[in-house]
């Protein structure tokens, strides 16, 4: 069986640089589609004037100009917040504009379950309209969310109960953010209800949570992506690597930016390490 897997570069690690450079930086690594990053803490500050129909356009430019596409867009909010309708209805249009099919986010705080339910209903008919999936991420900062590990997804997405909304599982979080669960058979778990996944490598040490190049971490990326394999699921490479987990496992970011040179000597050797292992076959226990 042949599939047309899309294997996009996730943002992150250009934090800092223009768009048009990090476009034109993927496209040399021998990408073809880019996941643009909106979280705040993570990247560079902005407003919802990011989203504005100047900024789509300005973007449709870019890639364009790039030769890029985009399929997914990660623009993580707490979709409990008072404002969250507001707020992530104008990402969705926004990511949409630029041809994605999946606009990936975080559920919700625990306490927050029951504005995260009333939102989420009004946010997955949107969804529908545009043919836009919500692709819900378990965090990594050690909080208490609707979405920890994957045996919260059973519960949480029946209860949701729109097949627009599945999740963006991603394993580089759930070390630090579950530090008991093994990420990889986590991320095995979660695979059936997902509609998008991250693959980003982390190292623990005393210091803290270091995101590393994919195989040199943690999180036994390969075996990940020889179940993927298996699937139709498309993938992004996320590799922040201007941030770091503290041991508490709340994110640390650098005053500088990463230079483009040595962001492509990772994403460049990432997207062979993704396509080495999603060409191997998985083992098949007897």
């Amino acid at each position: 069986m042949t599939i047309n897997r899309i294997v996009s570069l996730n943002g992150a690690p250009y934090d800092g640089h223009p768009v048009p450079a990090m476009l034109d930086s993927m496209a040399a690594c021998g990408a073809h589609y880019v996941e643009p990053a909106y979280i705040v803490g993570y990247t560079e500050p902005f407003d919802e004037s990011a989203f504005s129909t100047a900024q789509t356009q300005q973007w449709q430019r870019w890639l364009k100009d790039a030769g890029m596409a985009c399929h997914a867009m990660s623009s993580h909010i707490d979709l409990g917040r008072d404002d969250a309708i507001e707020v992530f209805l104008g990402r969705m249009d926004f990511a949409r504009a630029l041809g994605a099919e999946v606009i990936n986010t975080n559920a919700a705080a625990r306490r927050l379950k029951k504005k995260f339910f009333s939102n989420i209903e009004i946010l997955s008919r949107h969804a529908e309209s545009i043919g836009l999936r919500i692709g819900l991420e378990n965090p990594g900062d050690g909080s208490d969310n609707l979405l920890n590990t994957a045996s919260d997804a059973t519960d949480l997405l029946a209860e949701i109960g729109h097949p627009m909304v599945g999740l963006n599982y991603d394993a580089g979080n759930t070390i630090s953010h579950r530090p008991d669960v093994l990420p990889a058979d986590d991320a095995l778990n979660a695979m059936p209800r997902c509609v998008h996944t991250h693959i980003k490598d982390v190292r623990k040490d005393a210091n803290g949570y270091f995101f590393t190049p994919l195989g040199q971490g943690q999180i036994d990326c390969a075996r990940i992506l020889r179940s993927v394999a298996q699937t139709p699921l498309n993938l992004s490479i996320e590799i922040p690597m201007r941030l770091h987990r503290l041991p508490n496992a709340q994110p640390s970011r650098s005053p500088y930016r990463v230079p483009l040179a040595d962001i492509e000597a990772v994403l460049g050797p990432a997207l062979a390490f993704v396509q080495k292992h999603l060409d191997t076959p998985a083992l098949v226990s007897a």
